[in-house]
């Protein structure tokens, strides 16, 4: 310990800290007492914020604190004094990135697990998405961490994030420097909330803060995993952004706990059909301990999914964000498991359908915005509204109801005179609900009965950018009869209550389709 491995890479124990020199222009210090990252210096440029330091969560208190050099790596252990949590800071030579990994053994209060860069705004002035958590001039208006802006725009740190599929790679940039956090290959293995969870990646206040959400109570819709997180990285470089495809392969030789190499791991490859042409094709592993994905090709259906730990997982096809099927596959170590997947999903002959059944509302009303801003934001559209079936857009009908706010949406449409005698069915896909939000429908003078509040999740969703929940679809029998021949009129609102405007009950819609005879207005294959 304190012995540098070379002339300049290293590992020194200073007083308070272990200081560690990379040789690649990054050094930075470890708070002896409590794992902190309390210096970071890139290029001579000092790039840790001043009132609280970068750490995990909030930081972990009195921890005991080591280093060693191990194979030519530095690491440094932190043993949580007071959580069921081991996090590691790997460093290779010549290399200007902190590697890191974070075993826990339970849950981590306040309920959540995140590790959390606070870094000097002045320096790294650009945060994730633009201004979306640009908090300059905004203040509080919903809870303590959604803004408004003198302009009515609306900032939240919820709006920078992007789905756990999509996010290998986010950070925040400045003059001649980007500091980046990397999540390469299974890093969300331990994770929670499957390939469509979203959650917290940068805020900009008096510090510009850089995340990675671990887990979170935050639209949680499953329990959380333990065991090793990671391994991840922040990686400093001089404005690009940085490849997801970094190799941690050294940790096998670091005794990292809970660490599994890929020669104890296997993997999945097979066809996945039925998805239709123009959506991705997501493939879902998880269990009690592990989750994983992929995304099949678009023209073939093939896959292959990542090295997976031993053990047997539920498997799901989306198309989208939409579940299409269901089987169960066993993965062993050093093994390549051979399975395809198809949909099971019916085809019912459909009179007209709006927006598409794929666990996502960007193609209507306000959908291409609500990730990036409040419902209330001066950007938006109006809310509710009136859509007439063969003339409107999907465009023009609502994202999201609210049972205090925007009114209803109807739904205007003609039948013939043998689609106004059949018995049809009413289809609405929701993909998030709060406060117990759910559809209210009334075509004439048939009212369908009300389904009961969905599973709750404890948690704002619509207003601080989540669109994804459980997913529940609902379906009612409209008996033969009710429909007239000529024009009808569907009028879909909101079951629930909640609080006021757009706290008030609420719900997500990903589409809505009415069964039955097809006709001139029914959907293209």
């Amino acid at each position: 310990m304190g012995r540098a491995v070379d002339a300049a890479f290293g590992v020194t124990t200073k007083s308070n800290s272990f200081s560690v020199d990379t040789n690649a222009g990054l050094t930075f210090d470890v708070s002896k007492s409590n794992g902190d990252i309390t210096n970071l210096l890139y290029k001579g440029m000092q790039y840790q914020g001043t009132s609280k330091m970068t750490q995990i969560n909030s930081g972990l208190g009195t921890s005991k604190v080591t280093t060693d050099t191990i194979n030519g790596h530095v690491r440094i252990t932190v043993t949580g004094g007071s959580q069921p949590l081991t996090h590691y800071y790997v460093i290779k030579p010549d290399d200007p990135t902190i590697y890191m990994a974070t075993y826990i053994t339970g849950e981590i209060s306040p309920g959540e697990l995140r590790f959390l860069a606070r870094l000097k705004r002045s320096a790294v002035p650009n945060g994730w998405h633009g201004d979306a958590a640009n908090l300059d001039g905004c203040t509080a208006f919903e809870g303590k961490d959604t803004f408004k802006c003198p302009n009515g725009q609306t900032r939240c740190k919820m709006y920078t994030a992007d789905r756990f599929i999509d996010d290998q790679v986010h950070g925040v940039t400045g003059n001649n420097v980007g500091i980046w956090l990397i999540m390469p290959g299974t890093a969300y293995e331990t994770s929670s909330g499957g390939p469509f969870m979203r959650d917290i990646n940068t805020q900009s206040g008096d510090d510009q803060e850089l995340y990675w959400y671990m887990n979170s109570g935050h639209v949680r819709t499953e329990p959380w995993r333990y065991g090793l997180m990671g391994p991840y990285a922040m990686r400093f470089t001089t404005g690009a952004k940085p490849s997801a495809n970094l190799d941690t392969s050294f940790f096998e030789s670091l005794s990292i706990q809970g660490y599994v190499p890929a020669s104890k791991r296997g993997s999945v490859s097979g066809t996945a059909t039925g998805v239709a042409n123009g959506f991705q094709a997501v493939l879902h592993w998880y269990n009690n301990a592990s989750q994983y994905w992929a995304i099949a090709d678009n023209s073939t259906g093939s896959y292959t999914s990542p090295l997976m730990k031993p053990g047997t997982y539920t498997m799901k096809l989306y198309r989208g964000e939409f579940p299409i099927a269901q089987d169960s596959v066993t993965v062993s170590a050093g093994a390549k498991t051979s399975k395809n997947i198809a949909s099971t999903e019916a085809s019912p002959s459909v009179v007209w359908r709006i927006g598409n059944f794929d666990g996502q509302p960007f193609e209507l009303k306000n959908g291409d915005k609500i990730e990036r801003m409040h419902p209330e934001d001066v950007r938006m559209g109006s809310w509710g509204g009136s859509y007439t079936v063969g003339k409107s857009s999907p465009k023009d009908f609502p994202m999201a109801l609210f049972s205090k706010k925007g009114g209803d949406a109807t739904v205007t449409f003609n039948v013939v005179a043998n689609q106004a005698k059949a018995e049809t069915t009413l289809r609405v896909g929701t993909t998030l609900s709060f406060k117990g939000g759910r559809p209210s429908v009334k075509i004439g003078s048939w009212t369908g009965k009300d389904p009961g509040a969905p599973k709750l999740i404890d948690s704002r969703g619509v207003t601080r950018g989540a669109y994804r929940g459980y997913g529940e679809v609902y379906t009612w029998k409209v008996p033969a009869g009710t429909l007239r021949e000529g024009s009808n009129t569907l009028t879909l609102g909101v079951s629930g209550s909640g609080d006021a405007n757009f706290l008030s009950a609420n719900y997500i819609i990903d589409a809505v389709e009415l069964q039955g005879l097809a006709g001139a207005d029914s959907p293209r294959t």
